[in-house]
């Protein structure tokens, strides 16, 4: 069984909105924190102290660019829940404070790959000089073939 403490240190008023990549903000009210228990590194403590954060972002009330969404969600892949939860898990840290730096610095990262729309292909077709390198190339690797073979026992 989990145990876990949740908070909710992004719920302030006197933040309108949070800007993790250039040009994207998300609602603070999005943000959720988690924390339990980690394994790892912490010795004794490792037992007693909820050091692992859970980082929860949903998506539905982020208010992100569709676009955005759409190539976030197929960047996080399994960490986005059937209900449309963004969940990062940082615990390689003893502290609290730095698994939930590295937490969302792994949204952050996440939020700056997901942002640039990928550039539409051009289509184009070979040029006159490409198509006669091709077709030269595939007639000496056709004869180099043909020779490699042994007599025809159809002919003789």
């Amino acid at each position: 069984r989990a145990f876990f403490h949740e908070f909710d240190c992004f719920s302030g008023s006197e933040m309108a909105g949070l800007e993790l990549a250039p040009g994207v903000t998300i609602d603070p009210a999005a943000l959720s924190e988690h924390f339990l228990r980690a394994s790892g590194p912490g010795g004794q403590n490792v037992n007693k102290v909820e050091t692992a954060v859970q980082l929860r972002l949903d998506l539905d009330a982020a208010g992100l660019d569709p676009g955005i969404r759409a190539r976030l969600t197929r960047l996080a892949g399994r960490r986005v829940t059937s209900a449309g939860v963004l969940v990062i898990t940082a615990r390689s840290h003893r502290t609290q404070e730095r698994n939930r730096a590295q937490a969302l610095a792994s949204l952050a990262t996440l939020l700056r790959r997901a942002t640039p729309a990928p550039k539409r292909r051009i289509a184009t077709r070979p040029g006159k000089a490409a198509r006669e390198r091709r077709l030269t190339e595939k007639a000496r690797r056709g004869g180099q073939k043909r020779l490699r073979a042994g007599p025809d026992p159809t002919e003789g």
